[in-house]
């Protein structure tokens, strides 16, 4: 059974033009994507160093009379990502009193929303078309209540790293067996280990799921959140999950390895050894006249951990930049865009009138930014490398669709890294200028679970990254997520005083600064938020 898919533009006409053809240099001005790796003296910028918002440059003023001074840009909404298993593996409330009283103390601190993920294994673990929504039902009531809007995320992925997490919700059942039925529905890498966070890209539109493809089951559960949350569109967003983690990416690395701080920077594995995939890789082989090179992904890259100079493909003037590794890797990141393309595609047909804004999150791959092949990047099917820019067709894709682009790192600096050829704060400049350049709304995310001042400072200093945005735009931030630190008293305190920064729009044009020994405002008294986090414990 032949993969169906919609191959990368072919080349000129000969075998021979491509090879002499080189990438295309997408990046527009790519020196402001890829700065100089900073010296140690300007990694450790401080947030009271810049108090404006203009961008530096030094360039010549092509004006006479000086511009008018920029709009104050609005005030950003903080949304805060709920606990995983809000709603149980059996569809209802979890600690229902304890998930009501937290809710109403985030409402107090000037919490504009909360997102929640809507999990395939959850609502249609029962059997295929059969959806129980009524746990998110109850707990989109909870937040109305408050007033609180909800960002439902549509997890078509699964959480957890085995049946041992305590956080473990898999795929819905009947999926898994027909996963193990045909492993080829799982993302297979060149040693054969099959990965089932997600259903495999390959087969995205052939009838694999007792007789309904992939994208046809993501389109039935789309509807019937439609149809069932009719009465709440109004106060709803829409995140669509494109992949592991509910990231547009390859499961190049497991997820709960990049939600790790400090975890070893991995160049990560190609994802096409699934039949569907190599079938689609082998077919556009035959396109080119170079049957050859559809044999399988690259086999000299090393391994996941090796040093990228001891690899033949991810070094320095390595097979990445040659004609086979463009092939390659236009194919392998021409996939993962297509598949984005449908879920958008089937989305925007979904919700289209409903007034429900849409949008996607793509991952905060930061390992290896610092060399030219970015093999991090490469095999979570980012092509993004020194000579070419991988961010911009996927935001030019949301684009096409009005989608906003979530992306996590915001919390990340350079300074604390623990790989000097690591670089979050360069990942994020390159997301956040491809969303200005294509007029995206944006939703910011913390990497990890942090309330220190530190943390809160480098959000602040990110969300700036895009100020002077074209106007109709916007930006939230989004905190991952409620646990029960949020609650004890000291991070309260920071965080409800976050929020009304964030929320007010003179914080972008002057710096921030949390006194120690402050008190902070709170509708409620503290002590009773407090005694709302052994719920979590």
């Amino acid at each position: 059974m032949a993969a169906i898919t919609a191959p990368p533009h072919p080349p000129p006409a000969t075998s021979t033009s491509y090879r002499l053809r080189r990438a295309p240099l997408i990046r527009l001005a790519s020196s402001r994507f890829h700065p100089r790796r900073p010296s140690s003296s300007s990694a450790s910028w401080s947030l009271s160093s810049s108090s404006g918002t203009g961008s530096g440059g030094g360039g010549e003023i092509l004006h006479v009379s000086p511009p008018p001074p920029p709009a104050a840009p609005p005030g950003t909404p903080v949304y805060v990502t709920l606990p995983a298993d809000a709603v149980g593996p059996g569809g209802r409330v979890a600690r229902r009193r304890a998930m009501a009283a937290s809710l109403a103390a985030l409402a107090s601190a000037g919490v504009a929303g909360v997102a929640v993920e809507l999990w395939w294994g959850v609502v249609e673990r029962q059997g295929p078309g059969m959806y129980d929504w009524s746990g998110y039902l109850d707990l989109a009531a909870m937040a109305r209540r408050c007033g609180l809007r909800v960002r439902a995320i549509l997890a078509f992925h699964q959480c957890g790293a085995g049946p041992h997490d305590p956080l473990w919700i898999p795929l819905p059942q009947w999926v898994l067996e027909e996963m193990d039925n045909f492993p080829d529905l799982s993302y297979t890498d060149r040693y054969r280990q099959r990965n089932k966070e997600y259903i495999s890209l390959g087969c995205d539109i052939l009838p694999v799921l007792k007789g309904r493809s992939p994208m046809q089951a993501y389109s039935d559960f789309m509807r019937s959140f439609r149809n069932t949350f009719e009465d709440y569109l109004g106060a709803i967003e829409v995140q669509v999950g494109m992949g592991p983690g509910g990231e547009l990416r390859y499961p190049s690395c497991p997820t709960e390895k990049l939600n790790q701080p400090g975890s070893p920077s991995e160049l990560g594995e190609f994802q096409c050894y699934d039949k569907f995939m190599q079938a689609s890789l082998s077919a556009c082989a035959q396109i080119l006249g170079m049957q050859e090179w559809g044999n399988g992904g690259p086999t000299v890259t090393g391994g996941s951990n090796q040093n990228i100079e001891e690899t033949s493909f991810f070094r320095d003037g390595g097979c990445w930049d040659t004609p086979y590794g463009r092939f390659f890797l236009e194919w392998y990141s021409g996939m993962l865009l297509l598949h984005g393309e449908r879920l958008c595609m089937i989305a925007d047909a979904v919700f289209s009138g409903t007034g429900v804004t849409i949008s996607g999150k793509v991952a905060g791959i930061h390992w290896h930014y610092y060399t030219s092949s970015h093999p991090s990047e490469l095999t979570a099917g980012y092509y993004n490398t020194l000579l070419r820019d991988g961010y911009l067709p996927i935001a030019q894709m949301f684009a096409r669709y009005k989608a906003a682009l979530c992306c996590s790192c915001f919390d990340l600096r350079d300074a604390e890294r623990t790989d000097s050829e690591s670089s979050p704060e360069g990942t994020l400049r390159q997301l956040v200028g491809a969303a200005k350049m294509c007029n995206l709304p944006l939703n910011g995310e913390n990497s990890v679970a942090r309330l220190d001042d530190t943390s809160l400072n480098q959000v602040v200093r990110s969300s700036r990254l895009y100020s002077g945005r074209t106007s109709g735009t916007s930006f939230s931030f989004n905190y991952v997520r409620m646990n029960k630190s949020l609650f004890e008293f000291h991070n309260w305190s920071r965080f409800t005083k976050f929020v009304r920064q964030m929320s007010d729009a003179r914080t972008f044009l002057a710096r921030l600064d949390f006194r120690r020994g402050q008190r902070y405002l709170s509708s409620m008294s503290v002590v009773w938020v407090v005694s709302r986090a052994c719920a979590y414990t």
